[in-house]
């Protein structure tokens, strides 16, 4: 996935360097709530792999981050207006599989939730509708072959 921000054309050069420090802000964003998130799961990262990492902004980044030494794994973290989420590297190849993962199993877990009877809570309500929602957008983002060329 590229960054397909769309720029009209008819923008003078200083708009256009507006939308893309606001583009580069939201990314360094992403990479931090990425970062916090791995930390507060116990995963210490150590570098992002940078040219298999994508990012459509102000959407959804998907990060492919090495934890820091001795143990060294690998994992792809979603951030953006969703939920954070990690997954080992094994569970997909790219970050379009990554994008199918997530959809697939926020959508999983969200049937759980109603499933179980926990949706009677209101919070966990609109989590539910939330993951259904996002599940639903990322599916869309994977299957779009014009993002992925």
């Amino acid at each position: 996935m590229t960054d397909k921000s769309a720029v009209p054309e008819t923008l003078t050069p200083e708009q256009q360097q507006a939308l893309e420090q606001q583009r580069e802000i939201w990314v360094r964003e992403q990479f931090q709530k990425a970062n916090r998130f791995l930390a507060e799961k116990g995963i210490i990262p150590g570098k992002v792999l940078v040219d298999q990492s994508r990012y459509l902004a102000p959407y959804v980044a998907v990060w492919k981050m090495e934890t820091a030494k001795p143990a060294k794994k690998t994992y792809w973290v979603i951030s953006g207006d969703l939920p954070t989420d990690v997954v080992e590297v094994g569970a997909a190849a790219n970050p379009r599989e990554v994008l199918r993962h997530f959809s697939l199993n926020w959508q999983l877990k969200a049937e759980n939730l109603i499933r179980s009877g926990a949706v009677r809570d209101k919070t966990q309500a609109k989590f539910a509708n939330l993951l259904i929602s996002r599940a639903q957008s990322l599916y869309l983002m994977q299957n779009d072959e014009a993002l992925w060329a």
